[in-house]
């Protein structure tokens, strides 16, 4: 999915559904019903949410590959990301919804690279997979942290992963790339 793809009134339907379904969810009401239009789309390769408050990180689960539509998915992640394990200790409450600022991130369908430098910073995300372990970045993730490529490779092996530095330039580490379509509540553009 490349940026741009998703209408606007797309996106904020999206939005108000992630956040009524975290509303929801926080005091223990039935969730909303999937809107209508929510529909997957042929590329879906999956769906990230993404909580920060203040601009701090809050929660972000994703899935790849979701077997459900869109909207089940995004409101799935939405619940998931309430219980990101870093977080354990702090969870979010209903009195911070408020504070929160809610990301969605649709993803293009993965595709296995032998080249991982040919990755474009900020375009791409990352998945790093080799034996049992695996992990992945966001594009916005080496963006924002002002990483090289290398950097955005290596601390997805050590953080994510829980391999090597360096795994990602093995021939037996699989390295995937996707796009993602980022949008959140606070984008002038929703």
């Amino acid at each position: 999915m490349q940026k741009g793809d998703m209408d606007q009134t797309l996106r904020q339907l999206l939005l108000s559904f992630a956040r009524q379904t975290i509303r929801a969810h926080l005091s223990g009401q039935p969730l909303p019903e999937i809107p209508s239009g929510c529909e997957a789309t042929a590329d879906l390769g999956g769906a990230f949410v993404t909580l920060k408050n203040a601009g701090r990180l809050r929660g972000c689960i994703g899935r790849f590959s979701p077997t459900e539509g869109l909207g089940q998915t995004v409101q799935q992640m939405a619940i998931a990301a309430l219980s990101d394990w870093r977080f354990h200790d702090d969870p979010i409450t209903l009195d911070e919804l408020n504070q929160l600022n809610i990301e969605i991130s649709i993803l293009s369908p993965m595709k296995r690279t032998n080249d991982p430098l040919s990755l474009e910073l900020g375009v791409h995300g990352i998945m790093i997979r080799k034996g049992g372990r695996s992990g992945c970045f966001l594009p916005q993730v080496a963006r924002e942290q002002n990483w090289s490529k290398e950097q955005f490779l290596s601390r997805c092996c050590t953080g994510k992963a829980g391999l090597p530095a360096n795994a990602w330039k093995d021939s037996d580490t699989e390295v995937f790339l996707f796009a993602a379509e980022a949008f959140h509540e606070n984008d002038p553009g929703v």
